[in-house]
């Protein structure tokens, strides 16, 4: 089943460390901040500061907008840094590490993808030039188009357009490969485990 999910259904929610406000797109039935096996949101970092500890999660993090970001995570003994500097690059870190975020130049908005430990893992994709790309049947594949609008074409749906900042959900493993044409996107894929 494909379905849109426009902004106007996104939910605003407190950052777990009440520092900030999060974007929450799409959450698993039932979860909550504190309690999900997976979530997709969108974060506006609008100054330095330490990242909510979200331990007993994995957590995928996409520059969606601004100058970039540097991320330092502490975890276990070892720092190690990853500096976001161009659209769509993506940092992955464990959600119990202490990660420290120091902005390059002015605000930037990011798109996390979280899973649960030992209940999912996400495959991030990112593509930032015109592309058209084969989504094979999923249990669970999201789409997100940061600029662009997307071409979606399926054999057994009419073809549709994506707009830009809304979210595309594919939620059946039965249907056939999805065919998707743009750029700027990003695409998720939550396997169980």
């Amino acid at each position: 089943m494909l379905s849109i999910i426009s902004p106007d259904q996104f939910k605003q929610i407190p950052w777990k460390n009440g520092k900030g406000v999060t974007t929450e797109l799409a959450i698993n039935d039932g979860g909550t901040l504190t309690n999900f096996e997976w979530r997709l949101s969108i974060a506006s970092v609008v100054s330095d500061g330490e990242f909510s500890d979200f331990r007993g999660y994995w957590r995928n993090l996409v520059l969606i907008s601004g100058e970039g970001i540097s991320l330092q995570h502490t975890f276990k003994g070892e720092t190690n840094t990853d500096h976001l500097t161009q659209l769509l690059q993506l940092s992955n870190f464990d959600g119990g590490s202490k990660t420290q975020g120091k902005l390059i130049s002015g605000d930037i908005n990011d798109l996390n993808i979280m899973t649960k430990t030992g209940k999912y893992r996400a495959k991030v994709s990112t593509y930032t030039e015109q592309k058209s790309i084969l989504i094979k049947p999923c249990d669970l594949c999201f789409v997100y188009s940061i600029t662009d609008k997307l071409t979606v074409k399926s054999a057994t749906e009419k073809t549709q357009k994506l707009p830009a900042k809304h979210l595309l959900k594919i939620s059946s493993p039965r249907l056939n490969a999805i065919a998707i044409s743009g750029a700027m996107m990003i695409v998720i894929h939550l396997f169980k485990n």
